[in-house]
Protein backbone atom coordinates (compact mmCIF):
# COMPACT_ATOMS: atom_id res chain seq x y z
CA UNK A 1 0.00 0.00 0.00
CA UNK A 2 1.12 3.55 -0.57
CA UNK A 3 3.02 5.12 2.29
CA UNK A 4 1.86 8.56 3.36
CA UNK A 5 4.49 11.15 4.14
CA UNK A 6 4.33 12.29 7.73
CA UNK A 7 3.27 15.81 8.68
CA UNK A 8 5.75 18.51 7.77
CA UNK A 9 6.60 21.67 9.60
CA UNK A 10 9.38 23.54 11.36
CA UNK A 11 10.86 23.33 14.83
CA UNK A 12 13.79 24.85 16.65
CA UNK A 13 14.63 21.64 18.49
CA UNK A 14 18.24 20.61 17.95
CA UNK A 15 19.40 17.03 17.48
CA UNK A 16 19.94 14.95 20.60
CA UNK A 17 23.20 14.05 22.24
CA UNK A 18 24.76 10.70 22.96
CA UNK A 19 24.38 10.53 26.73
CA UNK A 20 20.90 10.48 28.25
CA UNK A 21 20.23 12.81 31.16
CA UNK A 22 20.58 11.34 34.61
CA UNK A 23 17.49 11.27 36.82
CA UNK A 24 17.01 14.61 38.54
CA UNK A 25 19.47 16.50 36.34
CA UNK A 26 18.51 20.13 35.80
CA UNK A 27 16.91 21.42 32.62
CA UNK A 28 18.14 24.41 30.66
CA UNK A 29 18.55 27.60 32.64
CA UNK A 30 16.97 29.77 29.93
CA UNK A 31 13.49 30.85 31.05
CA UNK A 32 10.43 30.18 28.91
CA UNK A 33 10.42 27.49 26.23
CA UNK A 34 12.75 24.60 26.94
CA UNK A 35 14.83 23.07 24.17
CA UNK A 36 13.81 19.47 24.82
CA UNK A 37 15.34 16.45 23.08
CA UNK A 38 13.43 13.18 22.70
CA UNK A 39 14.84 9.69 22.90
CA UNK A 40 14.78 9.59 19.10
CA UNK A 41 16.92 12.75 18.93
CA UNK A 42 19.40 11.12 21.31
CA UNK A 43 19.43 7.88 19.31
CA UNK A 44 20.07 9.68 16.01
CA UNK A 45 22.93 11.72 17.46
CA UNK A 46 24.56 8.49 18.63
CA UNK A 47 24.49 7.03 15.13
CA UNK A 48 21.88 4.46 16.27
CA UNK A 49 24.49 2.85 18.53
CA UNK A 50 21.80 1.25 20.73
CA UNK A 51 20.65 -0.81 17.72
CA UNK A 52 24.00 -1.85 16.26
CA UNK A 53 24.07 -5.40 14.88
CA UNK A 54 20.38 -6.05 15.57
CA UNK A 55 17.37 -6.87 13.38
CA UNK A 56 14.93 -4.25 14.54
CA UNK A 57 11.13 -4.27 14.69
CA UNK A 58 9.63 -0.80 15.09
CA UNK A 59 6.33 -0.13 16.90
CA UNK A 60 5.31 3.38 15.93
CA UNK A 61 2.81 5.68 14.28
CA UNK A 62 3.02 9.21 12.77
CA UNK A 63 4.21 10.65 16.10
CA UNK A 64 7.61 8.92 15.91
CA UNK A 65 9.37 11.95 14.41
CA UNK A 66 12.47 14.02 15.12
CA UNK A 67 12.67 17.81 15.40
CA UNK A 68 12.36 18.17 11.61
CA UNK A 69 9.31 15.87 11.44
CA UNK A 70 11.33 13.04 9.90
CA UNK A 71 9.97 9.64 10.89
CA UNK A 72 12.24 7.21 12.71
CA UNK A 73 11.67 4.46 10.13
CA UNK A 74 12.80 6.82 7.36
CA UNK A 75 15.79 7.91 9.44
CA UNK A 76 16.80 4.34 10.17
CA UNK A 77 16.38 3.25 6.57
CA UNK A 78 18.22 6.24 5.09
CA UNK A 79 21.09 5.97 7.59
CA UNK A 80 22.15 2.52 6.43
CA UNK A 81 23.05 1.83 10.08
CA UNK A 82 19.93 -0.12 11.08
CA UNK A 83 18.56 -3.41 9.78
CA UNK A 84 14.80 -2.91 9.90
CA UNK A 85 12.99 -6.23 10.00
CA UNK A 86 9.43 -4.88 10.17
CA UNK A 87 7.17 -2.17 11.51
CA UNK A 88 4.04 -2.66 13.64
CA UNK A 89 1.01 -0.36 13.66
CA UNK A 90 -1.12 0.16 16.83
CA UNK A 91 -4.71 1.46 17.05
CA UNK A 92 -5.32 4.02 14.27
CA UNK A 93 -2.53 2.38 12.27
CA UNK A 94 1.12 2.99 11.44
CA UNK A 95 0.07 5.95 9.29
CA UNK A 96 -2.66 7.16 11.66
CA UNK A 97 -5.52 7.09 9.18
CA UNK A 98 -7.97 4.83 11.07
CA UNK A 99 -10.58 6.09 13.52
CA UNK A 100 -11.02 4.94 17.13
CA UNK A 101 -11.19 1.18 17.40
CA UNK A 102 -9.76 0.76 13.89
CA UNK A 103 -6.52 -0.19 12.16
CA UNK A 104 -5.01 -0.15 8.68
CA UNK A 105 -4.26 -3.81 8.00
CA UNK A 106 -0.95 -5.42 7.06
CA UNK A 107 0.95 -4.33 3.96
CA UNK A 108 4.25 -3.27 2.41
CA UNK A 109 5.74 0.17 2.99
CA UNK A 110 6.32 1.63 -0.48
CA UNK A 111 9.22 3.85 0.57
CA UNK A 112 11.32 1.27 2.41
CA UNK A 113 9.90 -2.05 1.25
CA UNK A 114 9.47 -3.30 4.81
CA UNK A 115 6.39 -5.18 6.00
CA UNK A 116 4.05 -3.18 8.23
CA UNK A 117 2.04 -5.52 10.48
CA UNK A 118 -1.39 -4.66 11.83
CA UNK A 119 -0.81 -5.00 15.58
CA UNK A 120 -3.92 -3.29 16.99
CA UNK A 121 -5.34 -5.42 19.77
CA UNK A 122 -2.68 -8.09 19.29
CA UNK A 123 -2.41 -10.64 22.09
CA UNK A 124 0.93 -11.72 23.50
CA UNK A 125 0.74 -14.83 21.34
CA UNK A 126 0.11 -12.74 18.23
CA UNK A 127 3.08 -10.49 19.06
CA UNK A 128 5.28 -13.56 19.51
CA UNK A 129 4.15 -14.85 16.13
CA UNK A 130 4.84 -11.53 14.40
CA UNK A 131 8.26 -11.21 16.03
CA UNK A 132 9.14 -14.73 14.89
CA UNK A 133 7.88 -14.20 11.33
CA UNK A 134 9.91 -10.99 11.02
CA UNK A 135 12.97 -12.52 12.73
CA UNK A 136 13.24 -9.59 15.13
CA UNK A 137 16.13 -9.33 17.62
CA UNK A 138 15.24 -5.95 19.13
CA UNK A 139 11.89 -4.22 19.45
CA UNK A 140 11.84 -0.40 19.35
CA UNK A 141 8.83 1.52 20.70
CA UNK A 142 8.38 5.19 19.78
CA UNK A 143 4.86 6.59 20.13
CA UNK A 144 3.69 9.83 21.72
CA UNK A 145 1.43 9.01 24.67
CA UNK A 146 -0.97 11.56 26.20
CA UNK A 147 -0.92 10.49 29.84
CA UNK A 148 -4.28 8.72 30.28
CA UNK A 149 -4.78 5.07 31.22
CA UNK A 150 -7.45 4.56 28.58
CA UNK A 151 -5.25 5.76 25.68
CA UNK A 152 -4.38 2.39 24.21
CA UNK A 153 -0.77 2.85 23.06
CA UNK A 154 0.66 2.11 26.50
CA UNK A 155 -1.11 -1.27 26.46
CA UNK A 156 0.33 -1.99 23.02
CA UNK A 157 3.68 -1.36 24.69
CA UNK A 158 2.90 -3.59 27.66
CA UNK A 159 1.67 -6.54 25.61
CA UNK A 160 4.60 -6.35 23.20
CA UNK A 161 7.00 -6.11 26.17
CA UNK A 162 5.52 -9.31 27.59
CA UNK A 163 5.92 -11.06 24.23
CA UNK A 164 9.50 -9.82 23.96
CA UNK A 165 10.24 -11.12 27.46
CA UNK A 166 8.83 -14.55 26.61
CA UNK A 167 10.89 -14.79 23.43
CA UNK A 168 14.16 -13.28 24.67
CA UNK A 169 14.06 -10.06 22.62
CA UNK A 170 15.63 -6.77 23.63
CA UNK A 171 13.14 -3.94 24.11
CA UNK A 172 14.14 -0.32 23.50
CA UNK A 173 11.84 2.58 24.37
CA UNK A 174 12.63 5.93 22.74
CA UNK A 175 11.21 8.17 25.42
CA UNK A 176 9.08 11.25 24.87
CA UNK A 177 7.78 13.79 27.41
CA UNK A 178 4.33 13.36 28.86
CA UNK A 179 2.50 16.34 27.26
CA UNK A 180 0.38 16.91 30.37
CA UNK A 181 3.26 16.69 32.85
CA UNK A 182 4.12 14.40 35.72
CA UNK A 183 1.14 14.79 38.05
CA UNK A 184 -0.83 11.62 38.77
CA UNK A 185 -4.56 11.60 39.43
CA UNK A 186 -7.78 9.67 39.40
CA UNK A 187 -8.95 6.20 40.41
CA UNK A 188 -7.01 2.94 40.22
CA UNK A 189 -7.86 0.15 37.80
CA UNK A 190 -9.12 -2.95 39.61
CA UNK A 191 -8.50 -6.51 38.36
CA UNK A 192 -12.15 -7.28 37.64
CA UNK A 193 -12.46 -4.40 35.17
CA UNK A 194 -9.33 -4.66 33.06
CA UNK A 195 -9.73 -4.39 29.29
CA UNK A 196 -8.01 -2.92 26.24
CA UNK A 197 -8.46 0.54 27.78
CA UNK A 198 -6.73 -0.53 31.00
CA UNK A 199 -4.89 -3.82 31.23
CA UNK A 200 -3.14 -3.32 34.56
CA UNK A 201 -3.47 -1.55 37.89
CA UNK A 202 -2.42 2.05 37.30
CA UNK A 203 -4.36 5.25 38.00
CA UNK A 204 -6.35 7.13 35.39
CA UNK A 205 -3.81 9.95 34.87
CA UNK A 206 -0.51 8.17 35.41
CA UNK A 207 1.82 11.18 35.13
CA UNK A 208 4.67 9.16 33.62
CA UNK A 209 6.52 9.03 30.32
CA UNK A 210 6.34 5.83 28.28
CA UNK A 211 9.90 5.07 29.34
CA UNK A 212 8.97 5.38 33.00
CA UNK A 213 5.86 3.29 32.46
CA UNK A 214 7.98 0.62 30.77
CA UNK A 215 10.27 0.53 33.83
CA UNK A 216 7.23 0.33 36.14
CA UNK A 217 5.61 -2.44 34.05
CA UNK A 218 8.89 -4.35 33.89
CA UNK A 219 9.33 -4.39 37.65
CA UNK A 220 5.70 -4.59 38.77
CA UNK A 221 3.75 -6.78 36.36
CA UNK A 222 5.97 -8.73 33.97
CA UNK A 223 7.74 -10.95 36.55
CA UNK A 224 4.41 -12.36 37.75
CA UNK A 225 2.88 -12.63 34.28
CA UNK A 226 5.75 -14.02 32.20
CA UNK A 227 8.27 -15.18 34.79
CA UNK A 228 10.73 -12.32 34.57
CA UNK A 229 11.44 -8.87 33.14
CA UNK A 230 12.28 -8.04 29.55
CA UNK A 231 15.77 -6.84 28.60
CA UNK A 232 14.69 -3.19 28.70
CA UNK A 233 16.63 -0.14 27.50
CA UNK A 234 15.15 3.36 27.77
CA UNK A 235 16.75 6.10 25.67
CA UNK A 236 15.93 9.10 27.82
CA UNK A 237 14.88 12.61 26.89
CA UNK A 238 17.09 15.56 27.73
CA UNK A 239 16.11 18.87 29.31
CA UNK A 240 12.57 17.87 30.25
CA UNK A 241 11.22 18.32 33.78
CA UNK A 242 8.19 16.62 35.29
CA UNK A 243 6.19 19.83 35.71
CA UNK A 244 6.60 20.83 32.04
CA UNK A 245 3.60 20.64 29.74
CA UNK A 246 3.71 20.45 25.96
CA UNK A 247 3.20 24.21 25.80
CA UNK A 248 6.40 24.69 27.85
CA UNK A 249 8.56 23.01 25.21
CA UNK A 250 9.30 23.52 21.53
CA UNK A 251 8.81 19.86 20.61
CA UNK A 252 6.84 19.18 17.43
CA UNK A 253 3.26 17.97 17.83
CA UNK A 254 1.85 15.35 15.51
CA UNK A 255 -1.67 14.08 16.16
CA UNK A 256 -1.33 10.75 18.03
CA UNK A 257 -4.85 9.87 16.83
CA UNK A 258 -7.48 11.53 14.63
CA UNK A 259 -9.32 13.07 17.59
CA UNK A 260 -6.21 14.26 19.46
CA UNK A 261 -5.38 17.31 17.29
CA UNK A 262 -3.55 19.53 19.79
CA UNK A 263 -1.81 19.52 23.17
CA UNK A 264 -4.93 21.29 24.49
CA UNK A 265 -6.89 18.13 23.67
CA UNK A 266 -4.39 16.01 25.59
CA UNK A 267 -4.71 18.29 28.61
CA UNK A 268 -8.45 17.70 29.00
CA UNK A 269 -8.57 14.10 27.75
CA UNK A 270 -7.88 12.23 31.06
CA UNK A 271 -11.13 13.80 32.27
CA UNK A 272 -13.47 14.36 29.34
CA UNK A 273 -12.49 11.00 27.88
CA UNK A 274 -14.91 9.66 30.49
CA UNK A 275 -17.79 10.90 28.35
CA UNK A 276 -17.10 7.96 26.07
CA UNK A 277 -18.94 6.11 28.83
CA UNK A 278 -22.12 8.21 28.51
CA UNK A 279 -24.50 7.07 25.78
CA UNK A 280 -26.47 10.32 25.54
CA UNK A 281 -23.49 12.70 25.36
CA UNK A 282 -20.90 13.11 22.62
CA UNK A 283 -17.28 13.95 23.35
CA UNK A 284 -17.14 16.13 20.24
CA UNK A 285 -15.61 13.63 17.81
CA UNK A 286 -15.43 15.00 14.30
CA UNK A 287 -15.40 18.63 15.44
CA UNK A 288 -12.41 20.96 15.54
CA UNK A 289 -12.32 20.61 19.35
CA UNK A 290 -12.85 16.94 20.28
CA UNK A 291 -12.92 16.28 24.04
CA UNK A 292 -13.22 20.04 24.60
CA UNK A 293 -16.74 20.22 23.12
CA UNK A 294 -19.09 18.04 25.16
CA UNK A 295 -22.84 17.87 24.68
CA UNK A 296 -26.03 15.96 24.01
CA UNK A 297 -28.96 16.39 21.65
CA UNK A 298 -30.13 20.01 21.70
CA UNK A 299 -33.65 18.90 22.65
CA UNK A 300 -32.26 17.21 25.78
CA UNK A 301 -29.48 19.50 27.08
CA UNK A 302 -29.21 23.28 27.43
CA UNK A 303 -27.29 26.31 28.75
CA UNK A 304 -28.06 25.49 32.38
CA UNK A 305 -25.33 22.84 32.30
CA UNK A 306 -22.61 25.41 31.65
CA UNK A 307 -24.12 27.90 34.08
CA UNK A 308 -24.12 25.37 36.92
CA UNK A 309 -20.54 24.34 36.15
CA UNK A 310 -19.30 27.93 36.15
CA UNK A 311 -21.08 28.50 39.46
CA UNK A 312 -18.89 25.78 40.98
CA UNK A 313 -15.80 27.92 40.34
CA UNK A 314 -13.63 24.92 39.50
CA UNK A 315 -9.90 25.72 39.51
CA UNK A 316 -8.30 26.70 36.21
CA UNK A 317 -11.32 26.18 33.96
CA UNK A 318 -14.34 28.00 32.58
CA UNK A 319 -17.21 26.74 30.47
CA UNK A 320 -18.65 28.28 27.33
CA UNK A 321 -22.18 27.48 26.23
CA UNK A 322 -21.69 25.60 22.98
CA UNK A 323 -23.71 24.15 20.09
CA UNK A 324 -22.11 21.83 17.56
CA UNK A 325 -22.69 18.90 15.21
CA UNK A 326 -20.44 15.84 15.61
CA UNK A 327 -19.45 14.29 12.28
CA UNK A 328 -17.97 11.19 13.93
CA UNK A 329 -20.03 9.47 16.61
CA UNK A 330 -17.88 6.53 17.67
CA UNK A 331 -20.21 4.15 19.51
CA UNK A 332 -23.09 6.69 19.55
CA UNK A 333 -24.75 6.69 16.12
CA UNK A 334 -27.86 8.45 17.45
CA UNK A 335 -25.78 11.62 17.86
CA UNK A 336 -24.10 11.56 14.45
CA UNK A 337 -24.72 14.73 12.41
CA UNK A 338 -27.25 15.98 14.97
CA UNK A 339 -27.25 19.41 16.61
CA UNK A 340 -25.89 19.04 20.13
CA UNK A 341 -25.97 21.46 23.05
CA UNK A 342 -23.46 21.55 25.85
CA UNK A 343 -20.22 23.19 26.84
CA UNK A 344 -16.74 23.95 25.61
CA UNK A 345 -14.11 23.29 28.27
CA UNK A 346 -11.82 26.34 28.39
CA UNK A 347 -8.64 25.81 30.43
CA UNK A 348 -7.58 29.23 31.72
CA UNK A 349 -4.83 28.20 34.16
CA UNK A 350 -2.95 25.01 33.32
CA UNK A 351 -1.08 25.06 36.64
CA UNK A 352 -4.18 24.46 38.76
CA UNK A 353 -6.52 22.75 36.29
CA UNK A 354 -7.48 19.19 37.30
CA UNK A 355 -8.98 17.35 34.31
CA UNK A 356 -10.48 14.46 36.27
CA UNK A 357 -12.06 16.54 39.03
CA UNK A 358 -13.45 18.81 36.32
CA UNK A 359 -14.95 15.87 34.45
CA UNK A 360 -16.50 14.49 37.62
CA UNK A 361 -18.23 17.84 38.14
CA UNK A 362 -19.42 17.76 34.52
CA UNK A 363 -20.84 14.26 35.02
CA UNK A 364 -22.56 15.19 38.28
CA UNK A 365 -24.26 18.18 36.65
CA UNK A 366 -25.12 16.30 33.43
CA UNK A 367 -26.71 13.56 35.53
CA UNK A 368 -29.45 16.06 36.45
CA UNK A 369 -30.91 15.85 32.94
CA UNK A 370 -33.55 13.14 32.34
CA UNK A 371 -31.84 12.20 29.06
CA UNK A 372 -28.57 11.28 30.79
CA UNK A 373 -27.76 7.58 30.28
CA UNK A 374 -24.60 5.55 30.84
CA UNK A 375 -23.38 3.64 27.79
CA UNK A 376 -24.04 -0.11 28.02
CA UNK A 377 -22.38 -2.66 25.75
CA UNK A 378 -24.42 -5.76 24.93
CA UNK A 379 -21.30 -7.79 24.13
CA UNK A 380 -20.16 -7.73 27.79
CA UNK A 381 -23.13 -8.78 29.88
CA UNK A 382 -20.99 -9.30 33.00
CA UNK A 383 -19.56 -5.74 32.84
CA UNK A 384 -21.93 -3.82 30.57
CA UNK A 385 -21.06 -0.25 31.60
CA UNK A 386 -18.19 1.25 29.58
CA UNK A 387 -17.65 3.91 32.26
CA UNK A 388 -16.65 1.13 34.68
CA UNK A 389 -13.88 0.03 32.33
CA UNK A 390 -12.72 3.62 31.87
CA UNK A 391 -12.62 4.35 35.61
CA UNK A 392 -11.51 0.89 36.71
CA UNK A 393 -14.53 -0.11 38.80
CA UNK A 394 -18.27 0.59 39.24
CA UNK A 395 -17.54 3.06 42.06
CA UNK A 396 -17.76 6.38 40.18
CA UNK A 397 -20.94 5.35 38.36
CA UNK A 398 -22.74 4.06 41.44
CA UNK A 399 -21.73 7.08 43.54
CA UNK A 400 -23.01 9.55 40.94
CA UNK A 401 -26.22 7.54 40.51
CA UNK A 402 -26.68 7.69 44.30
CA UNK A 403 -26.36 11.49 44.32
CA UNK A 404 -22.78 11.90 45.56
CA UNK A 405 -21.16 15.27 44.91
CA UNK A 406 -17.72 15.97 43.50
CA UNK A 407 -15.71 16.00 46.74
CA UNK A 408 -17.10 12.62 47.78
CA UNK A 409 -16.38 11.00 44.41
CA UNK A 410 -12.85 12.39 44.13
CA UNK A 411 -12.07 11.70 47.79
CA UNK A 412 -12.96 8.03 47.35
CA UNK A 413 -9.70 7.31 45.51
CA UNK A 414 -7.30 9.40 47.62
CA UNK A 415 -5.65 6.45 49.36
CA UNK A 416 -5.11 4.37 46.21
CA UNK A 417 -3.71 7.40 44.37
CA UNK A 418 -1.22 8.01 47.19
CA UNK A 419 -0.21 4.34 47.09
CA UNK A 420 0.36 4.51 43.32
CA UNK A 421 2.51 7.62 43.69
CA UNK A 422 4.71 5.75 46.17
CA UNK A 423 4.91 2.68 43.95
CA UNK A 424 5.92 4.59 40.82
CA UNK A 425 8.61 6.68 42.52
CA UNK A 426 11.56 4.27 42.03
CA UNK A 427 10.87 4.11 38.30
CA UNK A 428 10.80 7.84 37.54
CA UNK A 429 13.59 9.20 35.36
CA UNK A 430 13.00 12.96 35.40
Amino acid sequence: MERRRFLTGASAVTAGVVAAAAPGSPGLATPGIRRVETGLDVLVRSGFAELAGQRVGVISNPTGVDSAYRHLVDLMHDSGEVRIAAAFGPEHGFRGSAQAGGSEGTGIDARTGITVYDAYGASQAKWESMFAEAAVDTVVFDIQDVGARFYTYIWTMYTSMAAAARTGKRYVVLDRPNPIGGRAGGPMMTPGYTSGVGLKEIVQQHGMTVGELARFFNATFLPAEVGGPVDLHVVQCRHWKRNALAADTDLPWVMPSPNMPTPDTALVYPGTGLFEGVASITEGRGTCRPFELIGGLADDFDYHWGDRLNARDLPGVEFREAYFTPTSAGQKPALLNKLCAGVEVKVVDRAVYDPIRTAVAMLVEAHRYPAFAWRQDSWDTARPYWIDKLTGSPRLRTMIDAGADVDDVVGAWADELAAFERARRPHLLY
